[in-house]
């Protein structure tokens, strides 16, 4: 589908479209999926395994889930998501699947095009979003079928899994999101390599043509009124097309999904020299300088930052490749809530390695055994003097009863003090400060959202108005039942950014959105003379 230019429209307004999603990811490749025309019905063939809920669903077996009382429907309901209608979603699609079920989905789909509501989906990329930028070795950390977006018939093109894995890599999911678009008739609704710059509301004038930029709200919580009733969102950006020009484009839409999940911005240290051309923020950078042959066994050490699953698969794709590794991380590993203890160890044994040698290759273990080992030194003015040029890393003798990866070395409970021009880093733990020369460096502690096209950067938006919008810690403030944002009428928000993570459980962002704009239009239709202008 391609874009207006901006500069072709000065003297005419552009198009209005009732929705236009921001993100082409699995979030927004499934709203688009309802917004077609497609339907959940309950399949009359199955049972689902919650009597109460079963006995809801047979209340209106004949009609649509996206027309019913999703809140009546996600009542009592428990899952993994705080948000109801994910856990809703989830269930109908996966019964019992916390339980270890793979029981088949109580659901069945149907197409009606006369249900279908025009939208635009914009991405950055060819449709699945973060996935292709992702590592491809590497395997997801969900399971196969919970990646999957509705309707899988047969699950022919998601037939990735093996018998060695109920997971799959980076590649297959991105390769299976393009595949799925193509197969459901969802295309067209698709514009591949576009950037959003700014997304503005405007308020309608009394006049058919007439637009007045938004009047803000005195009160401190930044969301907007329409003085006269009724507002557009303004939504510019860019294309990039093949020969890497850019075309500018400019659309209005009734409604804004903002599906641009939090893999954007980095999460920084705040460290002095973090800016320095040998500290990164991306797996990617790792996997691009082994394949460049620019580390090997006889390189210094990687540092690697953080204790999550990212820092983890930057461990593993080091030790793989024979890469010496330097593990620091603040957390102690016996704190509950490193992610490594909610893993089952049969369905995740690479992460489950990695938190052995977590804890037992400890910096402190090392020393203690090899008599080369460099002691921490203390917190004094002859600190950069006592820097070492390599760390004496424990010989495999010593570590090949504990882990396939002797060359690996944590420090649980520190955290980094600075990073230097000649490649050095200063790290701090308890009463103690340590000093090592690495080849690069890793920070992955995490990512943000960027929403650098709303007013305030989106800030306003959040839980909480004064802090930054945060996945974990400061999502958007959404109604449960329609993601619509509680601070912002006509702006719409779902996975990550509303704390759905996983790609099973952001799925019920679309089904909620969906089926508040179904009902929206269809009042608004049943408002409308038959004189045409109905919009679905």
């Amino acid at each position: 589908m391609p874009l207006l230019e901006e500069t072709t429209m000065l003297q005419e307004r552009p198009p209005t479209i009732p929705v236009v999603i921001i993100g082409n990811g699995p979030s927004g490749i499934c709203l688009s999926y309802l917004l077609s025309g497609y339907k959940p019905y309950l399949d009359r063939k199955t049972v689902h395994p919650n009597p109460i809920l079963y006995r809801k669903l047979q209340e209106a077996k004949h009609i649509p889930i996206t027309e019913q009382d999703l809140e009546y429907l996600s009542e009592g309901l428990e899952g993994r998501s705080r948000n109801p209608v994910a856990v809703l979603f989830d269930t109908l699609l996966h019964p019992n699947a916390d339980f270890g079920f793979e029981l088949p989905t109580v659901l069945q789909w149907r197409r009606d095009k006369t249900q279908h509501i025009p939208h635009v989906v914009l991405g950055r990329s060819t449709p699945g979003g973060a996935w292709h930028a992702m590592e491809g070795s590497m395997l997801t950390i969900s399971l196969g079928i919970w990646m999957e977006l509705p309707d899988p018939k047969g699950r022919s093109s998601f037939d990735f899994r093996d018998v060695t894995s109920d997971r799959a890599t980076p590649e297959e999911i991105s390769s299976y999101y393009c595949n799925y678009v193509k197969l459901k008739g969802l295309h067209n609704n698709f514009v591949d390599n576009t950037y959003v710059t700014s997304v503005q509301k405007l308020c309608r004038g009394h006049s058919e043509e007439g637009l007045e930029k938004e009047h803000s709200s005195p009160d401190s919580s930044g969301g907007s009124e329409c003085v006269n009733g009724g507002a557009l969102w303004e939504v510019r950006g860019y294309q990039q097309l093949q020969n890497h020009t850019h075309v500018p484009f400019s659309l209005f839409a009734e409604n804004v999904v903002l599906a641009t999940g939090a893999s954007d911005s980095p999460v920084r240290l705040g460290a002095e020299g973090e800016d320095l051309p040998f500290v990164f923020h991306s797996i990617s950078n790792l996997g691009q300088a082994v394949s460049r042959k620019k580390l090997d066994i006889n390189s210094d050490p990687v540092l690697i930052v953080g204790a999550g699953l990212s820092a983890a698969d930057a461990v593993l794709c080091a030790c793989n490749n024979n890469v010496k590794v330097l593990h620091v991380f603040r957390k102690s590993t016996s704190d509950p809530d490193l992610i490594f203890k909610q893993l089952p160890k049969t369905l995740y044994p690479e992460y489950h390695k990695v938190y052995h040698m977590m804890c037992s290759q400890t910096h402190s273990a090392a020393s203690s055994t090899a008599p080369n080992r460099p002691q921490a030194t203390s917190i004094a003015s002859s600190v950069c003097a006592k820097m070492c040029p390599k760390p004496q890393l424990p010989s495999a003798k010593l570590t090949e009863n504990l882990s396939l990866f002797p060359d690996y070395t944590s420090f649980p409970e520190h955290c980094v003090v600075s990073f230097h021009p000649d490649m050095k880093c200063l790290i701090q733990g308890n009463n103690s400060l340590k000093a090592f020369k690495v080849s690069m460096v890793l920070v992955l502690i995490g990512t943000n959202p960027n929403l650098f096209f709303l007013k305030s950067q989106g800030q306003y938006l959040g839980l909480d108005p004064t802090k930054p919008v945060s996945c974990k810690q400061n999502p958007i403030d959404i109604d449960p039942y329609t993601f619509e944002c509680t601070k912002e009428p006509g702006l719409f928000a779902m996975g990550p950014l509303v704390g759905d993570n996983f790609v099973r459980f952001l799925k019920g962002g679309a089904l909620g959105i969906a089926s508040c704009l179904l009902k929206r239009y269809k009042k608004k239709e049943q408002l409308i003379s038959n004189d045409g202008n109905n919009i679905i």
